[in-house]
């Protein structure tokens, strides 16, 4: 892990394209800015987890294997169609 210091209005580059700058230090609390392109998500980390979590339920459910096999079928169905 690396470590950094910075102070208000100081910031970390992440790559050539996520900046992180921290906005406010108060008490031991601080506010970060965080500026990436619109296709990465940016979470905090307990919600980033709940997200995970939703999506390995999702994934279980007898629902969503009748709604995976469906939407195969469609695309097969479409493939089919357009070679015709």
């Amino acid at each position: 892990m690396l470590v950094l210091a910075r102070k208000p209005n100081q910031s970390i580059m992440i790559g050539d394209d996520i900046e992180i700058k921290v906005i406010e230090v108060k008490g031991d609390q601080i506010k970060l800015g965080i500026q990436a392109p619109k296709h990465i998500a940016v979470h905090r980390k307990e919600v980033y987890e709940e997200i995970k979590k939703a999506n390995i339920e999702a994934t279980k459910s007898k629902k969503s294997e009748s709604t995976f096999k469906k939407i195969a079928d469609l695309l097969k169905k479409n493939r089919v169609e357009d070679k015709k």
